[in-house]
């Protein structure tokens, strides 16, 4: 009998997909749930809803709680935290390539290294080069992958799951969606996104 499916939807930019991601494949294995990691890219949802850049720029109080309790959240997960420059960072390419990675076994991976070099290490992930340290740090052909993620199939495919995003309801990341269409949003509704798949 298959497991119970979630849709993990993310996005490298965005703040709160960091913790998300460091913990949802220990709490899916718990829970027996098979997830899927389906990156997408926000710049088009945000910018159909009038903001031409993330809410927390937008708004600055709310953007300074916002990275506040980031560290909050971060120091109670053991996580380490450094604020990246800029913010948001262009997540295009890093996109893409989780997509060629996650069509292998590594692709998991992959982001959570993506992830902790940009939020943990506060390193800039806008540059192929530093995307390329990180796939070679996993061993991988980073000129391969790289030159793949830029392939028509690659950049198609993001596309199509960006539009996917939005004929869902998506307007945030991290959000989960469970097979029966529920959508959850945010890092601190990852258990309860897992509980309802689980029915």
């Amino acid at each position: 009998m298959a497991k119970p499916s979630l849709d993990f939807w993310f996005d490298f930019a965005s703040t709160y997909s960091y913790p998300a991601a460091m913990r949802i494949a220990s709490l899916a294995e718990t829970s027996g749930i098979a997830v899927r990691w389906r990156p997408f890219m926000l710049g088009p949802i945000f910018k159909a809803q009038g903001w031409a850049t993330s809410p927390f720029n937008l708004y600055p109080a709310k953007g300074r709680n916002m990275w506040r309790d980031l560290e909050r959240v971060c120091a109670a997960l053991d996580l380490p935290f450094n604020r990246p420059d800029p913010f948001p960072q262009n997540s295009l390419l890093a996109a893409r390539a989780a997509l060629v990675a996650l069509a292998d076994n590594w692709g998991e991976s992959y982001c959570r290294a993506i992830y902790r070099a940009e939020f943990g290490e506060g390193r800039n992930i806008e540059k192929p080069e530093a995307i390329g340290e990180i796939l070679n740090s996993l061993g991988q052909d980073a000129d391969a992958v790289l030159e793949q993620a830029q392939s028509t199939n690659i950049k198609s495919q993001l596309r199509e799951q960006t539009d996917e995003a939005q004929r869902l309801g998506l307007f945030g990341s991290p959000s989960f969606v469970t097979a029966g269409g529920e959508l959850f949003w945010g890092n601190d509704r990852l258990e309860a996104a897992l509980d309802w798949a689980r029915r």
